[in-house]
């Protein structure tokens, strides 16, 4: 131990520092200072960078620290978002007895009439957007939220530590996974420590309480079952994916072409051990993984199924791409124009386009690109999920866990350049009525878009988009 400090003192130097900005960025920030915080996460991702950099070829001292760094945060309470109060409010109400998807907060907070202990400080906490609406989060978090709700009692603190670790767990499942994915498909496993020591990651999951890391980790297990040809409990674990987040939703079109390839499917090394199915039983398969994954997710949301659970669902989905608008770039794009000729916000219109761009994509990506090996189907996986967010209305950061997470099985860097340039969204919370500085919003995508479109110019020129280079 003296003889690996000593001869490592520059790694073990930047660790005490990020340890020392991730005490100051938990415990000591409001994301209303906006100048401090960018300034902390700039510092964070430098360190970040030097060492995967430093200590890319020693796996365990990485995944260590990325461990510390996380404990760092466990008894914080979550300073860029109030999500979790809407949280605790859900688990809480099902521990009384309530379907949390029947009722808005609001509706108890008009009559006085609270339903479940600190009420009206979580009502305040999670404020009026997300009180005045339904619940739209899926079943396996509201598992979660009634885990905290039982074993934390009537503590704030002590649910936001059940949630904290639910989530560590499935950030450390991921990196295991993530690691033997990775050596599977011949790629370097130092690459998963561009997810696992990402500032990102650990302040906007571990530190802000955000379950993409739970539904992330559950997605990449139902790839690696795939590899392993075990597509049936791929189909269970991808229902529990799609309902912890119903991201993954988007990338069922893409595995008719896994299945069904439209092209002779020449083994790779990680699936030569597996005979290529005939057309007949590859039908079967693709039949079976949709019905699994269908029937299990709707198994799942039964117990708070009811023609007014389906009603109130559906709405406040649709919120996303007709009411909400945050951080978001070709759509900011298209309101613009909207206001030039009409003269009002024309979100309810723009919004109707979205699903259908997204569907359009989807289609060019399953039927006109390679889907044989997951290689592939992970990068255009990554695509999908891309244009999905180039062309929404509400990005918000955390949202970007998943690219970063597919991006760690591909060259493509510009996720990671995004995990970066998503801080500065943050801005708009360094003012009381919340508005966004739109020429930080341009900066963000300025820099994304260039580096995705010089990333796509340089892999048409040859350049092989697989090898796995950090």
């Amino acid at each position: 131990m003296l003889t690996f400090a000593k001869n490592h003192k520059i790694p073990l130097l930047w660790t005490l520092f990020s340890v020392a900005f991730y005490v100051t960025f938990a415990y000591d920030l409001s994301r209303s200072d906006g100048l401090r915080l960018i300034s902390l996460y700039a510092a964070l991702f430098f360190i970040f960078y030097k060492l995967v950099g430093l200590m890319q070829w020693n796996f365990k001292f990485l995944l260590g620290i990325a461990i510390v760094f996380r404990i760092v945060l466990l008894f914080a309470t979550p300073n860029l978002s109030q999500d979790f109060y809407r949280f605790i409010w859900d688990g809480r109400m099902i521990w009384e007895g309530f379907n949390p998807y029947l009722y808005t907060p609001e509706s108890f907070a008009i009559t006085k009439n609270f339903p479940v202990a600190q009420a009206q400080e979580l009502f305040n906490g999670m404020g009026a957007l997300s009180g005045s609406h339904f619940t739209n989060y899926p079943p396996v978090k509201q598992f979660i939220f009634f885990m905290a709700a039982l074993l934390s009692g009537k503590s704030v603190m002590g649910s936001v530590i059940v949630f904290r670790v639910f989530i560590i767990a499935a950030d450390l499942c991921t990196i295991y996974i993530g690691k033997n994915l990775l050596k599977r498909l011949n790629i370097p496993v130092q690459n998963i420590m561009w997810y696992a020591l990402n500032p990102f990651i650990i302040i906007e999951l571990t530190g802000n309480l955000h379950f993409e890391g739970i539904m992330i980790f559950f997605l990449l297990l139902s790839l690696y079952l795939l590899l392993l040809n075990k597509w049936k409990t791929a189909a269970v674990v991808f229902a529990l994916s799609v309902s912890v987040k119903l991201v993954p939703l988007l990338f069922l079109p893409l595995l008719v072409t896994y299945f069904i390839p439209l092209q002779k499917k020449n083994a790779t090394v990680a699936e030569s051990a597996v005979a290529t199915p005939s057309r007949r039983r590859q039908l079967i398969m693709l039949i079976g993984f949709y019905a699994i994954v269908g029937m299990v997710t709707m198994l799942l949301f039964l117990p708070f199924v009811s023609a007014e659970f389906i009603h109130n669902y559906t709405a406040t989905v649709g919120l996303w791409f007709s009411a909400f608008e945050f951080n978001a770039s070709l759509y900011y794009l298209a309101r613009s124009i909207g206001y030039r000729i009409t003269g009002y916000n024309e979100i309810g219109i723009i919004g109707k386009f979205i699903p259908l761009v997204t569907l359009t994509v989807l289609l060019i990506l399953t039927f006109f690109r390679n889907n044989t090996h997951l290689k592939e189907l992970i990068i255009n996986m990554l695509f999908a999920v891309s244009m999905y967010y180039f062309v929404s209305t509400t990005v918000h950061p955390w949202y970007l866990a998943t690219l970063l997470i597919l991006s760690v099985f591909t060259t493509f860097k510009f996720p990671l350049v995004w995990s970066f340039m998503v801080v500065f969204s943050y801005l708009a919370y360094s003012n009381a009525a919340t508005t966004e500085n739109l020429w930080m919003v341009g900066l963000e995508y300025a820099v994304v878009y260039s580096v995705f479109i010089w990333e796509i110019l340089k892999r048409k020129t040859g350049n092989n988009a697989l090898s796995a280079e950090p």
